[in-house]
């Protein structure tokens, strides 16, 4: 039969198939049969797409800086994981808004910008001083070139620079500083009267339709969610032996072979005086530049001070009030002919005239650090430590390759994968979409449990990498599954029972602080009508007052101001299902006489900063109603 297929795929038969299959890669091109032709697209905001695989890396960031931050209280379940997404996306979405609007504007982040940047990130410094290795090291981690990390960066903060804008110039008036401090530092003496709702459960019994029209209003309180048990593989590159330590002649060749690794870079502080240029200025203007740059040259070399003449002349609005200093630079940071210029000099010599492209620069070293190559026994522990760690790592992705090749083979079953590589093979309990503990508690594994390919085909799942660089691989299977489904009302009878009763209480509490304040109100007097229940007296508080409810505290400033020889009265519904009388019996403005110049204006700062956000925040707000904004199914979030 091969045999008859084989002859029969010569010939005029076999060049008709070659052309039928050749015209649709020639119009659609490879890309249409493999899926890559485009990128899945989270949402699109006026034609610009936010694809997917941004946003997973943004979602992913996100969730990996709250468990560094939260540390061994990082609890994922805290988490609902659609309500993030979609915080996530509406993110994504304002920020690509902003950076539209911002080169709309014409901002842009220049390169003195982006160096500073860099070089202020504390990630890439050692010793307090930025460094370049310690750079690109952070930068392979995160699976980025310096190229890319730069670009990012620099629309991050064409990004901030228009909040920066608004913010800035808001200047607040004399009357606005005297009415926000008037109502900033408002103090109000108030008292409350809780009213319990213990006091008013009963025993009374609830009627069978009371309970069933509860139910059947409130299913959504009574369902159970979706949710699996599954059998779980974990490699775990600490399961893995460390590699043998070498000895000192291979490391030896290791620390020749790296040389480069171990250099220490030298570091040089320099200061300068520049005289700007504009892009495409003329010769007859570049030379009246360079020329003006040699006279403060002569003039230094006279004995006049740099600094000085640096604070009077230089056109660097970052470094003029310093003197010219710009800190200690190392290779490759640097404008090229500045860093050409800089790196030639000897301590203390000034350089000619040395043209970048932000003009004309004259420049001094002022101090010269490092160079050099660090000794092999310094270097000889860090050396057997990366070996450790690549032999680790490298037999780690052996056992994952070998892991995915077992569980594809046998992708009804675990078993074989464990019995090859010796790995423990877990059973989870019921675990929903908000996931379990350990490896379970990732969002990549949650996701493999709950895809078609595991829960629907009954399949093993694909190799798992919970975290970017975590060196750990998960492998699952679903043993049981169970669909979203709503209690039985005979199962959840008395559950109803104690919340219809607890909503008569709340209720009940809640009409009898209303009845309190409106009696307070006609003048009825304070002790009678109070009776039983403790009037807690507050005396003056101020907005943040700590010692009062916070609910209690809001609602305070939001009563009416009393007159001078009564009181306002009020009553609201606590949180926890008590009721409250609120008692309001005198206000005292804030009052900037009181107040010392110092804090009066670092408190006119604080709230033309205050002001600026909120401009600011309607200028975001109003922007995002008049994108065209898109959103696919990933985001999960709200429409536009």
């Amino acid at each position: 039969m091969l045999q008859s297929i084989r002859e029969r795929a010569q010939g005029w038969i076999a060049w008709a198939i070659v052309i039928l299959i050749s015209i649709p890669f020639a119009f659609w091109g490879i890309q249409s049969y493999l899926g890559v032709g485009s990128e899945p697209v989270s949402a699109t905001v006026d034609g610009t797409e936010i694809t997917e695989r941004d946003f997973e890396t943004r979602y992913q960031e996100i969730r990996s800086r709250l468990r560094q931050q939260l540390g061994a209280a990082y609890r994922p379940e805290l988490f609902d994981d659609k309500t993030m997404r979609g915080e996530v996306l509406d993110q994504m979405i304002r920020d690509q808004i902003l950076l539209r609007t911002s080169y709309d504007l014409g901002l842009r982040a220049s390169d003195r910008e982006l160096r500073d940047a860099i070089a202020g990130n504390p990630a890439f410094q050692k010793d307090g001083r930025f460094h370049k290795e310690t750079y690109q090291r952070m930068l392979e981690l995160q699976g980025m070139g310096p190229p890319q990390y730069e670009e990012n960066l620099r629309r991050s903060i064409v990004g901030t620079q228009l909040a920066r804008a608004v913010v800035a110039t808001e200047v607040l008036l004399d009357g606005e500083l005297e009415e926000g401090v008037r109502l900033d530092r408002q103090q109000r003496h108030l008292g409350f009267v809780r009213v319990p709702k213990a006091s008013f459960l009963t025993d009374e019994p609830i009627s069978d339709d009371e309970v069933t029209a509860y139910y059947e209003s409130n299913r959504s309180e009574f369902q159970t969610p979706e949710r699996v048990k599954v059998q779980y593989l974990v490699l775990d590159s600490d399961q893995i032996a460390p590699a043998e330590v070498p000895g000192d002649d291979e490391l030896r060749e290791r620390y020749e072979a790296e040389i480069e690794r171990f250099s220490r870079p030298e570091i040089r502080r320099v200061r300068h005086i520049l005289v700007t240029l504009e892009a495409g200025a003329d010769d007859r203007t570049a030379e009246a530049a360079k020329a003006t740059v040699g006279d403060i040259r002569q003039r230094i070399r006279a004995g006049e001070d740099f600094a000085e003449l640096a604070k009077e002349l230089s056109e660097d609005p970052g470094s003029a009030g310093q003197g010219g200093d710009l800190g200690v630079i190392e290779k490759g940071i640097m404008d090229p002919a500045f860093e050409q210029a800089a790196f030639s000099l000897e301590q203390g010599q000034l350089s000619e005239a040395i043209r970048s492209q932000f003009g004309y620069h004259l420049i001094e070293v002022t101090e010269v650090e490092g160079g050099g190559v660090e000794p092999f026994e310094e270097a000889r522990e860090e050396l057997i430590a990366d070996v450790e760690k690549r032999g680790s790592e490298g037999q780690f992705f052996d056992w994952a390759e070998r892991l995915a090749n077992l569980s594809y083979e046998s992708p009804d079953s675990l078993d074989p994968a464990a019995e090859a590589l010796g790995l423990e093979l877990q059973t989870s309990g019921w675990i929903d979409r908000t996931g379990g503990e350990g490896v379970l508690a990732y969002p990549k594994v949650v996701a493999a449990a709950f895809s078609n390919d595991v829960l629907e085909e009954g399949n093993n799942s694909d190799l798992i990498e919970p975290e970017h660089n975590l060196l750990k691989a998960v492998v699952l299977r679903v043993l049981e599954h169970e669909e979203a489904a709503v209690k039985a009302l005979d199962e959840v009878r008395e559950q109803v029972v104690t919340m219809l009763r607890d909503e008569v209480a709340v209720e009940a509490a809640a009409a009898r602080a209303a009845e309190l304040a409106e009696a307070l109100g006609a003048g009825e007097a304070e002790s009678l009508v109070i009776g039983d229940y403790e009037l807690e007296d507050l005396g003056l508080i101020s907005r943040d007052a700590a010692q009062v409810p916070g609910e209690i505290r809001d609602f305070a400033f939001a009563l009416a101001r009393p007159d001078s020889d009564e009181a306002s009265y009020g009553s609201l519904s606590l949180a926890d299902g008590d009721g409250a009388t609120v008692i309001l019996k005198a206000v005292v403005d804030g009052s900037i006489e009181s107040m010392d110049e110092a804090v009066q204006d670092q408190t006119s700062k604080d709230l033309a900063r205050e002001i600026g956000h909120a401009y600011y925040e309607n200028l975001l707000a109003n922007l995002v109603s008049r994108a065209r904004i898109e959103r696919q199914s990933s985001g999960e979030g709200p429409e536009e």
